[in-house]
């Protein structure tokens, strides 16, 4: 596999042989990946069919969505750096930095305008990413999905090393052992009911529970009628907007974006508030209602042909870990995700970094 992500200035020793990252997100990717790099036998599992985490794709007739990461901001060097090597090309500028603050009758609220930086999409779609990171582990047969890890124990055979019980999606129950370390790289309430249940790591669990992570709805609607002579598209100017509607924080157009076809498209995230409110909610009455507030916002209040829905149980990290891991080289055991940190893709990347050469470290 092709050194691609950095790895830290002294270049150490792997100190495991055999390592198990549990979550096939960006923070697991850059962990796993930075591992093998540096000579261990990485298994990389997520309970998805697909790798990526939040930085997903919704493939429909009328055009993909991004209803996870809307796009990613590069501050780390040493996430440049990755994305140079590792994934050149697939990252294309997007227009979103002419971003508007809407209050909540959706007027612009100048004033407001958040900071002006680089957006990037990746491109056709936002989880051509983490497919492109997650190829080499593929191809070697160290990436396995649809397999939920269940629980983590003691190695039968070598008490020493840790074995994993993991599900399939059939529901069937297999046992994957021999590893010298274990690290999970998943949304920190899911750690730690996965350790708890294990009856693993106390004090990680204690730091995990100060956590807050908020859910998010996602609505995504397609307009296939704006696309007609003299109309190149419906509603307002720009293409992306933070919102203080108290139902919706985030509105992109879809069709903005380089490489994603015509057809008008809009995905709307509901705030962090209204997630939580309405997280059990029938999806009919979440559809209408951001629906409502989307017409509310945009001024468009015409019929959509698509109105689909996607609902995020962890998305958005209110209470962040304040650190960029937990590694205990004791016995092996180490977490890391976005949320260590914030809640940006970077953020991820720097989390499953710093993990992967802390492992490495010993």
């Amino acid at each position: 596999m092709p050194a691609t992500f950095p790895t830290s200035p002294s270049s150490p020793t792997p100190a495991a042989r055999r390592i198990a990252v549990v979550g096939a997100g960006l923070a697991g990717l850059a962990c796993a990946r930075t591992l093998a790099q540096a000579g261990v036998e990485v298994t990389l599992l997520d309970k998805a069919t697909k790798p990526g985490g939040r930085m997903a794709s919704r493939e429909t007739p009328f055009g993909s969505f991004d209803h996870g990461t809307q796009y990613v901001t590069v501050r780390d060097p040493r996430f440049q750096q990755a994305l140079d090597a590792a994934s050149p090309g697939v990252l294309r500028p997007w227009s979103a930095n002419a971003v508007r603050v809407l209050d909540p009758a959706g007027r612009v609220a100048e004033a407001a305008l958040p900071t002006r930086e680089p957006h990037w999409v990746a491109a056709p779609a936002m989880d051509a990413l983490p497919r492109q990171w997650a190829a080499p582990l593929a191809g070697a047969g160290r990436l396995q999905l649809a397999a939920r890890v269940v629980g983590i124990e003691r190695d039968a055979l070598d008490p020493k090393r840790w074995q994993l019980r993991a599900e399939g999606a059939d529901e069937s129950l297999r046992v994957l052992a021999g590893f010298d370390a274990v690290l999970l790289a998943m949304p920190a309430p899911q750690a730690g009911e996965l350790l708890a249940r294990s009856k693993l790591a106390p004090k990680f669990v204690e730091k995990l529970a100060g956590v807050d992570i908020a859910p998010c709805w996602t609505l995504m609607l397609a307009f296939p009628q704006a696309a007609q002579p003299g109309l190149p598209h419906l509603g307002p100017q720009w293409n992306a907007a933070l919102s203080t509607h108290h139902r919706i924080a985030w509105l992109a157009r879809e069709s903005s974006k380089p490489r994603r076809g015509s057809v008008e498209r809009w995905t709307v995230q509901a705030s962090p508030a209204w997630s939580l409110e309405h997280l059990g909610d029938d999806e009919e009455r979440v559809r209408a209602k951001l629906l409502k507030a989307f017409a509310e916002v945009t001024g468009i209040r015409a019929q959509p042909a698509h109105a689909d829905l996607k609902r995020w149980r962890y998305a958005k990290t209110m209470t962040p870990l304040g650190r960029s891991h937990l590694w205990d080289a004791r016995i092996g055991l180490g977490v890391a995700g976005d949320w260590c940190l914030g809640h940006r893709a970077e953020h991820a990347f720097v989390s499953g970094l710093e993990l992967a050469l802390a492992a490495l470290e010993g």
